[in-house]
């Protein structure tokens, strides 16, 4: 019998396992899960064409801290008159409740977005 694999030892490669896409075709969005413990979560997201369907604002629980390592992307928020265009390398942190949605990801290439997802500590306590 195999002994469960404690996660902290996972090991792999972002770039691993990405569809084969094509100009004019799509596969559905992927999400890998990368690490979790209490207060912080990070994910792998592959898109390949995808948008937020009209209409429809992110609003979390949680902050996100998102770094585009492929691909392009089209970020708007709902504060914001103008759409983000992000580029490979480019980072933004959204704070929890700050509404937000996917424009648009480049369609005939992967995007591949590293998102963290972390929640505010409580202030210690001073003594």
């Amino acid at each position: 019998m195999k002994a469960e694999e404690d996660p902290a030892d996972r090991a792999g490669n972002v770039f691993a396992d990405l569809p084969k896409v094509s100009v004019g075709t799509q596969v559905g969005e992927q999400f890998v899960q990368l690490l979790q413990r209490p207060g912080l979560r990070i994910e792998r997201i592959v898109s390949t064409g995808q948008a937020s369907p009209a209409g429809f604002w992110y609003d979390q629980d949680e902050n996100e801290w998102i770094l585009l390592l492929a691909g392009e992307a089209g970020l708007r928020f709902a504060d914001e008159s103008t759409t983000r265009h992000l580029r490979a390398g480019d980072f933004v942190n959204i704070a929890a409740h700050r509404r937000h949605r996917v424009e648009w990801t480049a369609s005939g290439q992967v995007t591949i977005w590293l998102a963290v997802h972390h929640r505010r500590e409580a202030p210690a306590n001073p003594r």
